[in-house]
């Protein structure tokens, strides 16, 4: 967000480059809209239909189209997507669900909204993300039989090894769940990120720093048409006006359904996306490939510039196996050898224009966790936690503004 809850400014429509307006102070994320974005939602707000109109489906078809996935559902937020898609996989109470110890916060609510338990797996020191090592000795902890769902997270954009984790998770009898809220508009080896050819699911999220704004959503896609169907329920209160599925007497006239009916089949949520979002998201789709080349440059750009810093900068390289589009821009700072509080460094930053955060607290940290019963040590999320620091990535940043940050960085780290 901009500084001091200041709105963000509207970014000009000429290519790249500073918003209109612009202070100078690059924060660590920020959203781009364009002249053609705001002119399809004024559209929307036209319409005769805000929420629940053509636009969802739409936006819908777009979003698989471009994962390569069979279904999309769009719901309001990430959290919603990792939820419905939890309630989808059919658990049953006592069920473990895996979740890395290093992600946000939501990966682990929608587990236990759902009563299941949730078992932390450790990360790799390096990346923050979840390996099969880590996943091996969870399964183990979690006793195997029990396991329903493996939650692995794409962090800051960097896809985990999939394929491992899918074989292990078919060995455990366990459901793959990608927490692909970072990862919109990167590519593996064997998939498109959210194109689900090694999971049964795949969320997203839309929110505003998010490599695709919609302002505020989610998405869950899948190649399962039960599931897609049986998300749309979840997503409306677990309510359907199918006839197929009606099950009342009085839901006929003759052969005919009566055309106000609906039917409960299972308890659901509010967990719409409004239309004049969706028209925001179809406008933003069009834009994916340029947004994603953009964040790929501006990644080139920073690793260029940091590498001098080493050891005590170290960037994050992408998995081999990976060419991702990176929400956000992680590196590892040894702050102890600097001499220099991470807090003072950030505090530092801002003072020379440069907004970062910390992404993210282990989760099994946070107090409503450690009150579930004792935690193991995790070794790896906590060497991770120490030392991260997510620096400006968005599309609008300038191509010298990655050199602008390594030397900020570097006269902030002078004790």
């Amino acid at each position: 967000m901009p500084p001091d809850g200041a709105p963000p400014q509207r970014p000009t429509t000429a290519g790249w480059g500073r918003p209109d307006g612009d202070d100078g102070f690059l924060p660590y994320g920020r959203q781009t809209i364009e002249d053609d974005d705001i002119a399809a939602v004024v559209a929307a707000l036209k319409s005769d239909l805000l929420t629940t109109g053509p636009k969802v489906a739409e936006f819908e078809a777009a979003l698989a189209e471009a994962v390569g996935a069979q279904h999309a559902v769009a719901c309001a937020n990430g959290t919603a997507a990792l939820h419905i898609a939890v309630r989808a996989a059919d658990l049953a109470p006592g069920e473990v669900c895996i979740v890395p110890a290093m992600t946000f916060l939501a990966t682990a609510d929608a587990c236990a909204f759902e009563g299941a338990e949730v078992v932390f797996a450790d990360v790799d020191p390096a990346t923050g993300l979840m390996t099969p090592d880590s996943l091996s000795e969870a399964l183990y902890r979690a006793r195997y039989q029990r396991v329903r769902a493996i939650l692995p997270v794409h962090l800051r954009g960097d896809p985990v090894d999939l394929p491992a984790i899918r074989a292990m998770a078919d060995h455990a009898g366990a459901v793959v769940i990608e927490d692909a809220c970072h990862a919109i508009g990167g590519t593996t080896d064997w998939d498109t990120i959210g194109g689900c050819g090694a999971s049964a699911m795949a969320c997203f999220s839309f929110h505003a720093v998010k490599t695709l704004c919609l302002a505020e959503g989610g998405a869950v896609t899948t190649n399962d048409a039960e599931t897609a169907q049986h998300l749309r329920r979840l997503r409306n209160h677990g309510a359907t006006r199918d006839p197929s599925r009606f099950r009342a007497p009085e839901a006929f006239a003759g052969d005919q359904a009566n055309p106000w009916w609906y039917e409960q089949d299972e308890l659901g949520w509010n967990y719409r996306l409004p239309d004049v979002n969706c028209a925001l998201g179809i406008s933003q789709l069009h834009k994916l490939p340029r947004f994603a080349e953009r964040r790929r440059r501006l990644a080139a750009l920073y690793r260029e510039a940091l590498a001098p810093l080493a050891p005590l900068i170290r960037t994050i390289d992408a998995p081999s196996y990976a060419d991702p589009c990176l929400h956000l821009f992680g590196v590892l700072i040894d702050f102890e050898a600097a001499g220099v509080p991470r807090p003072e460094a950030m505090a530092r930053l801002r003072a020379r224009g440069i907004g970062t955060q910390v992404h993210y607290i282990p989760v099994p940290w946070q107090p409503y966790w450690r009150a579930q019963g004792p935690q193991p040590p995790f070794p790896g999320a906590e060497a991770y936690y120490r030392r991260t620091l997510s620096l400006p990535l968005y599309p609008l940043m300038d191509d010298a503004d990655p050199a602008r940050v390594a030397a900020a960085l570097a006269e902030a780290l002078k004790a």
